[in-house]
């Protein structure tokens, strides 16, 4: 069974529900999931599959819950080349930092060598009223990537 550990950031929720909605869709192809809600390096596998979902807060800038686990990463530079991740942004078109948040984490992981399965899913608040509609249509094929990863 493939383990996939959700990674969420978010200041009003939203990230976290589309992280439980993705659980739901991942469990149903008999997906292990945890999902951790601004996670320490501890306690999170330093191989295998993430799914980072995180909204943009302010002016690009990473919600409070998931800085320290960026801070953590840059810090201590650890060897993430075992981790294959996937990416899923929230955020309003409204301000040209739009997912800004999801593009820093992004880059942070292939600074330190994990490996991005597919294009990250950025997600328009504005054109998206139910934004866990937008997670799950891009799940579906997503999770098709990482069945026969080693």
């Amino acid at each position: 069974m493939k383990k996939v550990t959700l990674i969420t950031g978010s200041t009003m929720g939203k990230a976290e529900y589309i992280a439980e909605h993705i659980v739901d869709i991942l469990e149903k192809y008999n997906f292990n999931t945890t999902v951790t809600y601004g996670p320490s390096l501890k306690d999170l596998p330093i191989k295998g599959v993430w799914l980072i979902v995180c909204s943009t807060h302010g002016a690009g800038e990473l919600p409070k819950n998931i800085q320290p686990l960026a801070k953590e990463i840059s810090e201590k530079k650890p060897d993430l080349s075992q981790v294959n991740y996937g990416a899923i942004g929230i955020g309003s078109k409204e301000y040209d930092t739009f997912c800004g948040a999801i593009h820093k984490l992004d880059q942070l992981l292939k600074n330190h060598h994990a490996k991005r399965i597919g294009e990250p899913l950025e997600i328009n608040i504005l054109e998206h009223e139910v934004p866990e509609d937008l997670a799950e249509i891009w799940i579906e094929k997503w999770k098709d990537n990482i069945i026969n990863l080693a």
